[in-house]
């Protein structure tokens, strides 16, 4: 098979797994109609949370993980190392932007994680401390995975090479764009800290 093809086949797989919904499929097998009428509209962890299940946001967040892992793990065992961080961008990819709900998916913080965990797992949790580090800190989501994502391609320079770096430049990219209103209202001063909501309920 040739390296080319093998890519191709590579982008394919990640695609396709990437872009299983599982925030949204969840929801609905829950009774809780579509995610994506609620919140900030995306199919996500943070999103699925919205709706008051926490079982629920935890059984996306492993499973938005474990796709993107499944991709690069099958690529790699098939094709090799360079088609692995291919399926782990075009996983990354059907995760944000899966055809089959228009093109409008989640953020893709899970699934970055469940690459590097695959691709090298060192930098795969520098990337979740660095999140829990910002995360509690600061108290907002959206700046916890900014900033983890932006430090990615460092660390994956400084501890696998420039490969890996330019994958996860690639990603942090895509969700830096997923995240633009994010930083918006960061700017502004009016994103929503981490438990506000919930908060101001009381």
């Amino acid at each position: 098979m040739t390296f080319e093809i093998t890519n191709i086949f590579a982008a394919i797989l990640g695609y396709l797994l990437g872009s299983i919904p599982f925030g949204l499929l969840l929801t609905r097998f829950a009774g809780l109609g579509d995610i994506r009428s609620i919140g900030s509209g995306n199919i996500g962890t943070t999103n699925v949370l919205r709706t008051g299940n926490k079982g629920l946001a935890a059984a996306t967040l492993l499973l938005d993980v474990g796709k993107a892992a499944l991709a690069v793990l099958l690529a790699r065992y098939f094709w090799g190392e360079l088609p692995a961080m291919i399926a782990g961008v075009f996983a990354f990819l059907g995760h944000c932007f899966p055809a089959w709900l228009g093109f409008r998916g989640g953020k893709g913080v899970a699934t970055y994680i469940g690459i590097l965990l695959v691709l090298f797992w060192p930098v795969g949790l520098i990337f979740c401390a660095v999140w829990l580090i910002i995360a509690f800190a600061q108290r907002y989501s959206s700046l916890a995975a900014l900033t983890a994502s932006v430090t990615a391609p460092l660390f994956a320079y400084a501890f696998s090479g420039v490969a890996l770096a330019i994958t996860c430049t690639l990603i942090t990219l895509v969700l830096m764009f997923q995240h633009r209103t994010n930083i918006a209202r960061l700017l502004a001063g009016t994103e929503t800290k981490i438990g506000a909501a919930k908060a101001a309920r009381k």
